[in-house]
């Protein structure tokens, strides 16, 4: 059995460390949450915008999710997306058989601006673990001319 890891390239050429895989190593096997622990992949998720013309289109990662744990809530113009994914090793009967978690469990939360949307018109869809909304741009409100009449 072999493990592959993930190598953080954020260490230049000139800074060789000899302990370093053994401190990945030791990190890795007696953390439960691994080499994953404290990092900001845990606050977050990735998200793609496009804009499609006469609306946004919003597409974020979100695997692993039931859609009931999804949360959208609008306040003034923030967009608040809100996940929460339990462990299902919380169960104290289950707890002393895990041997190893890298999945990532706990609260993630992203917000975005939301002006210049039409905000009663979004539409969300949650399908394969992608959140997707639609959000389309506010009208513009030309000033309209009209003749008046001298009484």
């Amino acid at each position: 059995m072999f493990e592959l890891m993930r190598r953080n390239n954020n260490h230049s050429v000139n800074s060789y460390n000899p302990f370093r895989e053994m401190e990945e190593f030791e990190k890795n096997f007696f953390s439960p949450f691994g080499s994953f622990f404290g990092t900001q992949d845990l606050a977050e998720f990735k998200t793609d915008v496009t804009d499609e013309g006469d609306h946004y289109l919003l597409e974020a990662d979100l695997p692993g999710f039931d859609k009931r744990d999804i949360h959208m809530d609008l306040n003034g113009d923030m967009l608040t997306v809100s996940a929460e994914r339990h462990s299902k090793v919380e169960d104290k009967d289950k707890k002393d058989k895990v041997v190893r978690i890298e999945r990532s469990y706990g609260s993630y939360c992203r917000q975005f601006d939301m002006t210049g949307i039409d905000t009663d018109g979004i539409k969300a869809k949650y399908d394969n673990g992608v959140l997707t909304l639609t959000l389309p741009k506010k009208q513009e409100v030309l000033p309209q001319s009209k003749r008046l009449e001298i009484e």
